[in-house]
């Protein structure tokens, strides 16, 4: 009698599990289910491509009608600035710019910024990039704007005009070439008073590669400890040399009113013969207007010493904790996949993905520029990538405030090092 029941039992509960199984099959080829109308805010960072943000954001939203992006600009001098009171006032945006630094990385783990590892985007990056979008906890926060670097952009005209056949391999050459410069009636180079965040990114970022990275091979450690010395007169010579540029007369008039967009302007109207400036600029500064636009590594070393390049990553893009998550995710994969060539095809800088949809630009110049500097043995960081939040605003302060006289430039090194190491005893409590 057992052998009879259990047996149509045995076949009854195959039939259930296979059965079981086949209804899990169906339900995970099933599209995913269709998301509810949702408004998603996306707090950005671009401040050379807002049209081509609103593209992206349109096009995304054609492909998605369900899902709408309000578009916000980030304004000031820095990403973190904009984030801080956002996350204070308890008004997260679901998708928001983020610095690949100490600060996101807290935010991601705490639970603020969502962990992406699982998207395409994630795994379509450049694994050069992926360290920095990386916690401590091994969360993975973000995705790269692109490959970033700052690099000297020259009017080619102009410095055959003033007789400049060698370009400067170090800061007393650069000296002699702006003087020659001026001597021929042109502006030597172009200070973005007005917007401290470029001084940071140039001259500062090479000044601390080439005064303090060459020697302290283990320097981020040191200012996440607080153990590097910033009161030294090589921190302060950083600031000198941008002060130094500015009495000689080298740069625009009214250069301390020098905003972002204005700097640009001026040296693609061929206003000034040089621009400090970043790569992720590259689409506007190598299409001057009427003359052809050269590039250079910045001569911020000693005569008789190899310089020291700065390059890393981009300001990119996150996606917040928030009830919009899923919306926001996949708003995060449309700008990395059918949305990426907008923005890049504008900004022709060095695209952080190992495969991109569609046809896209990159200025030849500034790919080989990446190429070259990559192989450097030592290189420096950008500004925004190693220092502490809270230290990023007190930097923008000591350099404008050091151009406009209030302060010494030993003085600078002084408040920054006094930053740098109160932000280090609170985070290491």
């Amino acid at each position: 009698m057992s052998k009879i029941i259990v047996g149509p039992l045995m076949v009854l509960c195959f039939v259930g599990a296979l059965s079981s199984c086949t209804e899990k099959d169906e339900d995970a080829n099933k599209p995913a289910a269709p998301l509810a109308k949702t408004t998603i805010t996306a707090l950005v960072w671009a401040p050379d491509w807002p049209e081509e943000m609103h593209q992206i954001a349109a096009e995304f939203t054609k492909e998605n009608p369900q899902i709408e992006v309000n578009i916000q600009f980030m304004i000031g001098d820095s990403v973190e600035d904009n984030i801080k009171p956002k996350i204070a006032s308890n008004k997260l945006p679901d998708f928001m710019s983020v610095n690949p630094n100490a600060y996101a990385a807290e935010l991601a783990d705490q639970g603020i910024l969502t962990d992406v590892s699982k998207s395409a985007a994630w795994g379509n990056m450049l694994n050069s990039l992926k360290a920095d979008w990386t916690t401590k906890k091994n969360k993975h926060y973000g995705i790269s704007g692109g490959v970033a670097a700052t690099l000297m952009y020259y009017n080619k005209d102009m410095f055959k005009r003033a007789g400049i056949i060698e370009l400067p391999t170090n800061f007393d050459e650069f000296l002699i070439v702006c003087e020659r410069l001026k001597k021929a009636g042109f502006t030597p180079v172009m200070w973005n008073g007005g917007f401290p965040n470029m001084l940071g990114n140039g001259p500062f970022s090479f000044g601390f590669a080439n005064n303090i990275v060459v020697d302290h091979p283990d320097w981020k450690q040191k200012i996440s400890d607080g153990s590097l010395n910033f009161n030294t007169p090589e921190v302060a010579d950083i600031f000198s040399k941008i002060k130094l540029v500015a009495d000689r007369g080298y740069v625009q008039k009214g250069y301390m009113n020098t905003g972002y967009d204005e700097g640009i302007k001026l040296f693609v109207e061929g206003k000034t013969a040089m621009a400090f400036q970043g790569t992720w600029a590259a689409g506007l500064l190598m299409n001057g207007q009427g003359f052809k636009t050269g590039t250079f590594i910045a001569p911020w070393n000693v005569a008789g010493k190899r310089v020291v390049p700065v390059i890393g990553n981009e300001t990119g893009f996150a996606v917040c904790e928030t009830k919009n998550k899923e919306a926001s995710l996949r708003f995060l994969e449309f700008m990395y996949d059918k949305g990426f060539p907008i923005q890049q095809n504008k900004r022709q800088n060095i695209p952080p993905l190992k495969k991109m949809a569609g046809h896209v630009v990159s200025d030849p110049q500034i790919t080989e520029y990446i190429s070259k500097v990559e192989k450097f043995p030592v290189r420096g960081g950008l500004y925004y990538l190693f220092l502490p939040a809270s230290t990023i605003v007190v930097l923008h302060s000591l350099l404008q405030d050091v151009l406009d006289d209030k302060i010494t430039a030993q003085q600078a090194a002084k408040n920054l090092d006094d930053s740098i190491k109160n932000e280090a005893q609170k985070n290491n409590k």
